[in-house]
């Protein structure tokens, strides 16, 4: 005797690999702030370079930083910094703390939660400096 089998539903198609998972967000966005810090350091260390080989181009160099643009880029960098600091912190207590994949997800939302009031506190004063004389 022969049982005849119903073929599988077929899965809907998905635009994207994250399904939504707050996991995987924060992977994706370690990844992406590291590679933000990686390109600011970069052109940090040029401009910085600037002074051994041409003092007046560095001077210059760091006159066009100070606009407001700047400022704001320079904000979002703390944003990244901070970020990508406390997640990594997650990420090293997942890999060694014999509980943290059972805990990686309460630490999360630790981390999101001190990231935010770390990072209004950190931007609040930014903005300060940006709009009072200095």
């Amino acid at each position: 005797m022969t049982t005849i089998e119903a073929p599988a539903p077929e899965q809907p198609k998905r635009k994207s690999l994250y399904r939504g998972d707050p996991g995987m967000w924060s992977w994706a966005l370690h990844r992406i702030t590291g590679v933000t810090l990686f390109f600011f350091l970069f052109v940090h260390v040029l401009d910085t370079a600037l002074v051994r080989v041409h003092p007046d181009t560095y001077s210059r160099t760091i006159e066009t930083y100070k606009n407001p643009l700047v400022a704001l880029l320079e904000m979002a960098l703390v944003v990244c910094v901070l970020f990508h600091a406390f997640n990594g912190v997650r990420v090293i207590l997942v890999d060694f703390w014999s509980k943290g994949p059972r805990y990686q997800r309460q630490m999360l939302w630790i981390v999101l939660a001190v990231w935010i009031i770390v990072s209004a506190a950190g931007v609040g004063r930014q903005f300060f400096y940006l709009f009072t004389e200095h």
